[in-house]
């Protein structure tokens, strides 16, 4: 299947041409187009995603990438005045693929007019996307040319059921993939997720907009500067002189809270008043060792108590490019030995086009009737599984 994909649930317009086939536990993806345009130097200013803002910058990209995306496949490309009028040739595409959630729903509503233009213009069917399904299905895509790819993304086939930790600025969740077409919320965070939760954090710490990565390279340097003692998952607990709480790792659940790790964080950098550069790093180590000390061992207590046979395990969204997160989770998997880690492409693992095209892939696979409805597409900021 030919595959159109756009993407607009926060603030990174993504338009994406695909050539999927295949079953679904082992497809060939062919990116045939795959073009992005990021807002973060727009919404840096003001330390977050303004929806307005973001849904006014999709609705001017969104033209300017199907351009691109088309001129990248050598099909005839249309330029905005032409999609407004039609008069160009309709790219040989099976369907459109657009996130129709969870998200920004203002942000959404552009990706879905946009979606439902070309439709009409195309005759072709939009399929609407699930955004968090498409962070689970990224880890589908494999390229050839990364060998560190096949160790996070193996070429074998990907088996289920699964267990899938989502971690982004907007969710947290463990989600149980029985099928395709079945899953289940194991846990989900009860605030704040965990990558909002670095975004406040750095902006505690005086740190630009998004505040994940500048966080965990602050902690890369206090790591360095003072290397644990201690040795295999968790070993890098008790390096500083700050220790944050864990909260909810002993709630006897699999949900998730980072409102409280996030006050005392806040607690404590007004009670050390003006911090220096030593200060800063150890803070950001400490937050994070705590973020991520929660995040791997829910991650634990649900591969040892669901009743499902668990085959595999996918990390996905923003923060599973998270370098800490990462090695964590390694160490911990190695108590797993019958489970497979999986991790999509590191630039798949923030929102993209891409993984929407492969969730509608999916989606459409395990219902074919979703090729022939026109039924209008609502934008679902909550829109769960």
């Amino acid at each position: 299947m030919k595959i159109l994909a756009i993407e607009t649930s926060c603030d990174e317009t993504a338009v994406a041409l695909l050539d999927i086939t295949g079953p679904l536990e082992n497809p060939e993806i062919k990116i045939l187009g795959n073009t992005l345009l990021s807002q973060i130097p727009l919404h840096e200013q003001y330390g977050g995603v303004f929806p307005m803002l973001a849904k006014r910058e999709h609705e001017k990209n969104l033209p300017i990438l199907l351009k691109q995306t088309l001129e990248s496949t050598k099909s005839q490309a249309p330029n905005s005045k032409q999609i407004q009028n039609s008069k160009f040739e309709i790219p040989n595409i099976d369907f459109i693929a657009v996130t129709a959630g969870p998200g920004l729903e203002p942000a959404l509503w552009a990706g879905i007019t946009f979606a439902e233009e070309l439709g009409k213009k195309w005759n072709k069917p939009v399929v609407p996307a699930n955004h968090m399904a498409g962070h689970i299905f990224s880890v589908l895509y494999r390229t050839e040319t990364n060998p560190k790819s096949e160790i996070l993304n193996p070429k074998s086939a990907l088996a289920l059921p699964a267990l899938a930790l989502l971690v982004s600025g907007g969710h947290t969740e463990l989600v149980l993939v029985k099928d395709f077409d079945k899953y289940e919320i194991l846990g989900r965070t009860k605030d704040d997720a965990v990558g909002e939760a670095f975004d406040k954090v750095a902006r505690m710490l005086g740190l630009h907009y998004p505040g994940g990565p500048k966080i965990s390279a602050l902690a890369e340097i206090s790591r360095n500067k003072k290397p644990s003692s201690a040795q295999g998952y968790g070993r890098a607990k008790q390096e500083t002189n700050f220790k944050f709480p864990r909260p909810m790792i002993n709630s006897g659940d699999l949900n998730f809270s980072y409102s409280g790790l996030k006050t005392a964080v806040l607690y404590k950098i007004r009670d050390l008043g003006k911090l220096n550069d030593e200060m800063k790093e150890d803070i950001a180590r400490a937050f994070e060792d705590a973020a991520v000390e929660v995040l791997v061992e829910k991650t634990r207590k649900a591969l040892g108590n669901t009743s499902e046979d668990i085959k595999t395990l996918i990390i996905g969204g923003g923060v599973a490019a998270n370098k800490h997160l990462v090695r964590e989770l390694e160490e911990m998997m190695k108590d797993f030995d019958a489970v497979l880690l999986r991790m999509p492409e590191r630039s798949l693992t923030t929102d993209n086009a891409v993984m929407i095209g492969i969730a509608a892939y999916v989606q459409v696979s395990c219902d074919p009737s979703l090729m022939e409805k026109r039924e209008i597409i609502i934008a679902e900021g909550n829109l769960s599984f």
